[in-house]
């Protein structure tokens, strides 16, 4: 058959090249002349350094995808962070985390005396709530509700309260606000609060521990070179700068792609790698749906940083927590303001990968959880919110900080939405329990025979081995249907 990828992003990418591999004839159209989407690179020529995401996880997920798409481990050099991260509070405390999970319960119970058994308690459920997960949530496409609410999935969801909102799950063995803290933030991954997401997110948290946290030497977006190498080794035609505008769908069957200059190609099978929101405007008019108000995940204040000197004291990965947790997560997802003492996150590759920057420099990435609103005026206020993350990590981590940055740039939620991000948040849609499982998205369209969507928007949701993971099953419902 002959395929159409619209987007050039890890999920349109990898699922060209899985069905590349079963005998179908396709092309990738990307609007921008980088590919890659949100995993690419921030650069001044001097440093270069990851601009969306940093932290690989499930790396047997990712590898095992990659293998299947003829992308052998040995291309990768993976490199594991333990620890997995430092956490500095603000009221001076610092937490480290451990991937051992006996070394981690150790931490707890010295630090939180009698909670050690507790943490144990947390893991061995989240074990079964991740085994559960895994198979029947991120493992199937749910094209028609009653298969996501089926009796088995309710059934565990009930048993293992995986319905209530992640903080309160994590509150069942952490009533410690510190602890609690240390095993929700991780929903902010994926750009939802740990107060609206379901519980079933608090896997990742368990993940962490599971499979650990991994470091991809070159940095994440080196992967799409690999993928590019393949995608063009293979035969997979690669159109960068072309924006197609509209899909062409005839008797309710999609038969193929408009490009912006008018021209119009013929395809078997369409496969949108794009903001899903933004599928139904790209429809004739009679084929549209009901126009649906999807919300849009936390944004991101993104600042990167080069520096004249190095860090090697510090862990690859840090959260600076605020010092109300609670207030914060309100701010960014309910009031949608800024947070005067918002969290911050800083990557500081150099500790792990020595090429990472010049010799005797560093290059750093913050990111700030911010709402994502079009009535802040974000062109005046980013600066000024970066530059006092800035002096406090300096003040808590990096001393000397300040006197040593060479180079700064920073990356708002109107870049983001101007780049096309939806509503300018940084990972798709949000993932509260009305968007998420059989209620997001799904990979097969509802309506369009032959049209598909895989992407950040799209069950089974965002960061990028699960994008992969929606890759590998519409590659496998496409090659099985055969349309």
């Amino acid at each position: 058959m002959k395929v159409s990828v619209v987007g050039a992003g890890i999920g349109g990418m990898i699922t060209a090249l899985l069905l590349e591999t079963n005998g179908h004839d396709v092309t990738i159209y990307e609007k921008e002349q980088k590919l890659g989407g949100r995993l690419t690179f921030e650069t001044n020529g001097k440093y270069k350094i990851d601009q969306g995401p940093t932290i690989v996880l499930l790396p047997d997920v990712l590898l095992s995808i990659l293998g299947d798409a003829g992308i052998p481990k040995e291309k990768l050099h993976l490199i594991p962070c333990d620890p997995l991260y430092d956490m500095y509070f603000y009221s001076g405390i610092k937490l480290t985390k451990w991937r051992d999970i006996d070394k981690q319960a150790e931490e707890i119970e010295k630090n939180f005396p009698g909670y050690g058994e507790r943490f144990l308690q947390y893991t061995e459920d989240m074990k079964q709530v991740y085994t559960f997960g895994f198979d029947a949530f991120l493992s199937k496409s749910f094209h028609k509700l009653k298969e996501f609410l089926s009796y088995e999935n309710i059934r565990f969801i009930t048993k293992s309260r995986s319905y209530l909102d992640l903080d309160k799950y994590v509150k069942k063995y952490f009533d410690h606000t510190l602890l609690k803290e240390m095993y929700s933030l991780q929903s902010l991954y994926i750009g939802g609060s740990p107060y609206s997401v379901p519980a079933l997110y608090g896997l990742i948290g368990y993940a962490e521990h599971a499979f650990g946290i991994w470091y991809l030497k070159g940095g994440y977006a080196s992967l799409i070179d690999i993928i590019e190498e393949v995608c063009i080794d293979r035969g997979i035609t690669i159109h960068q700068s072309t924006k197609v505008t509209n899909m062409l769908i005839e008797n309710k069957q999609v038969v193929g792609v408009e490009l912006e200059n008018g021209d119009q190609v013929n395809y078997d099978v369409v496969i949108f790698n794009g903001e899903y929101p933004y599928l139904n405007k790209m429809l004739p008019k009679s084929s549209r749906k009901k126009e649906k108000k999807y919300k849009p995940s936390s944004g991101c204040l993104l600042a990167y940083v080069g520096v004249k000197k190095r860090f090697y004291h510090t862990t690859t990965h840090q959260f600076f927590m605020p010092d109300d947790f609670s207030k914060h997560m309100e701010d960014v997802f309910v009031k949608k303001k800024l947070t005067e003492n918002p969290s911050c996150y800083v990557f500081n590759p150099i500790t792990i990968d020595h090429e990472a920057a010049p010799e005797n420099e560093s290059v750093l990435y913050l990111l700030i959880p911010v709402p994502a609103n079009d009535d802040i005026a974000w062109d005046e206020v980013k600066e000024q919110i970066v530059l006092k993350q800035l002096e406090r990590i300096e003040k808590q981590a990096f001393p000397g900080l300040m006197d040593a940055i060479d180079w700064l740039s920073i990356r708002s939620p109107k870049d983001a939405k101007e780049s096309g991000l939806y509503g300018g948040g940084s990972f798709g849609i949000a993932p509260h329990l009305s968007q998420s499982g059989g209620f997001r998205p799904q990979l097969i369209h509802p309506s369009i025979q032959g049209l598909y969507a895989v992407g950040a928007s799209v069950h089974p949701g965002g960061g990028i081995p699960i994008v992969m993971q929606g890759a590998k099953l519409l590659a496998e419902y496409i090659n099985q249907k055969g349309s």
